[in-house]
């Protein structure tokens, strides 16, 4: 009987010390509720105690969490729409604020985390042209928005370090995917006439250059041309003239054999002249 009774008095302090004791891991905190009443909160890792039965331990990761939301839609400056798609980085920072507000359940802190980071993002999205938006600085769309996040989710117990937009899209259902297309469209085609008006003028340019040493070099040569024929005709003068001061007699022949082949050379010239014209007189006398 008493063997009995010390074995369960062993067993029930065995079981009150295992109830008493729990393990804080490095990546975690914890607090501690009495009848549901916190009564010590942000506890550092390690082995502790607690009053067994009546005190219980929610234990809480402290590492950075990710809070990855769905896209949402805003509008530009220009009332153009768009999808925004994001994620924050923080972590718990006051966990009996933490657990005040969402229970300890993630989802709750998440839930309530998108709408403050929304509603911040909107002031800048809706400031800016989508053009802005799109081919801007991100890191400056975000920049002093993490101080004005962080004041309205502190009594949530979080601590936002990061904010970073992963896509800006157009949404499909909208008209500005259309109106993009139609801009991109006309910049194209404004671009194309652009080149080909270059293009033509070039084109025109350097037809009118070619044109032009065309004419000089046509002109050179005809000049070129103008004075080696004078130059022949000079020479061809100089060798008739010697020819017929040498031998007047043969020269007078020899001129009016060119005169009778050029008169006579289609064969239907007809010449009327005196019988006795010195135009004949090689006709008439072989000597």
């Amino acid at each position: 009987m008493k063997n009995s009774l010390v074995i369960g008095l062993l067993v029930a302090v065995l079981l009150g010390l295992l109830g008493s004791v729990y393990v804080v891991r490095e990546d975690q905190t914890a607090m501690v509720l009495n009848l549901g009443k916190v009564v010590r909160s942000d506890i550092k890792p390690g082995l502790h105690f607690k009053v067994p039965l009546v005190e219980t331990v929610r234990v809480f990761d402290r590492r950075f969490q990710v809070l990855d939301t769905a896209p949402a839609r805003y509008f530009t400056a220009e009332q153009k729409d768009v999808s925004v798609d994001f994620f924050a980085i923080g972590y718990i920072s006051d966990v009996r604020a933490y657990y005040r507000a969402t229970g300890g359940d993630g989802k709750v802190a998440n839930a309530r985390l998108a709408p403050i980071i929304t509603d911040s993002l909107r002031n800048q999205i809706n400031a800016r042209t989508l053009q802005q938006l799109v081919s801007g600085d991100r890191g400056e769309l975000i920049a002093g928005q993490l101080q004005g996040i962080n004041e309205a989710v502190k009594t949530l117990g979080m601590q936002i370090i990061d904010l970073r937009i992963k896509q800006i899209d157009l949404p499909t259902d909208s008209q500005v995917i259309t109106d993009v297309y139609e801009r991109m469209r006309a910049q194209r085609k404004q671009e194309a006439a652009k080149l080909r008006a270059e293009g033509e003028e070039q084109s025109l340019t350097i037809r009118a250059q070619a044109d032009r040493e065309s004419t000089v070099l046509v002109a050179e040569a005809e000049r070129d041309a103008q004075q080696l024929r004078g130059e022949g005709d000079a020479q061809a003068a100089a060798i008739y003239g010697k020819a017929g001061s040498a031998d007047p007699a043969f020269y007078a022949f020899y001129r009016s054999l060119e005169a009778y082949r050029g008169s006579m050379t289609d064969g239907n010239g007809v010449i009327v002249l005196d019988k006795n014209d010195p135009f004949l007189q090689y006709l008439k006398n072989d000597r």
